[in-house]
C-alpha cells in the first residue's frame, strides 16, 4: 500500500469508529434537545449546540453517588483542568454540585442534582433510541456483532 493513497485514511477502523461515535453522540444530543422531560433551559442549550459531546463525558462517567473530579477526568481521558471547566459549566446549568468528600476534607465530590438526574434519564432514553435506530439501519445481526466486537476490544484495553 502506497502511503500517498487517500483511501486508507478515509476507511481505517479508527476513523470509522470516530465518525460513528460523532454521529451517535450528535443523535443523542438531538434527541435530548427534543425530549419534553428535559428542563427547558437545558433543552434550549442542547438545541443551540451549547451542550457538546464533551459534556456527555460527565453524563457517561459520573457515578450516582458522586465522583471526584480527578476520577472523572481519568475515566473520560481528559485533563483535570478540562474536566473542571466542564463541571463548572454543568454546575452553572444546575446539573451537578460539588460537595465535600467525607473521606478527604481537601477533596470535593461532583454529584448530580435533581435536574441532573432528569438529564441522566433523558440521556438513557436518547441512547436507547439511538441504539434502536442503529439496529434498524444496519440490521440486528450486524448490530449484535458490532456490540460484541466493541465490548471485546474496549475490554482488552485495560
Amino acid at each position: 500500500m502506497n502511503a500517498l493513497d487517500e483511501g486508507w485514511r478515509l476507511t481505517h477502523l479508527g476513523r470509522l469508529l470516530g465518525e460513528a461515535m460523532r454521529r451517535f453522540d450528535e443523535r443523542v444530543l438531538h434527541l435530548m434537545a427534543h425530549n419534553v422531560d428535559v428542563p427547558l433551559a437545558l433543552s434550549n442549550l442542547a438545541a443551540r449546540a451549547q451542550v457538546s459531546a464533551a459534556h456527555i463525558h460527565i453524563t457517561r462517567h459520573l457515578e450516582l453517588q458522586g465522583t471526584r473530579l480527578t476520577d472523572l477526568a481519568q475515566r473520560a481521558g481528559m485533563s483535570k483542568q478540562a474536566m473542571g471547566d466542564l463541571v463548572n459549566q454543568c454546575e452553572a446549568w444546575g446539573l451537578v454540585t460539588r460537595e465535600p468528600d467525607p473521606r478527604d476534607a481537601r477533596a470535593r465530590i461532583v454529584q448530580f442534582t435533581p435536574t441532573g438526574l432528569a438529564w441522566l434519564q433523558a440521556f438513557k432514553d436518547a441512547v436507547a433510541q439511538a441504539e434502536r435506530e442503529f439496529r434498524a439501519e444496519v440490521g440486528a445481526d450486524v448490530a449484535t456483532v458490532v456490540a460484541i466486537g466493541l465490548e471485546a476490544y474496549a475490554g482488552s484495553a485495560g
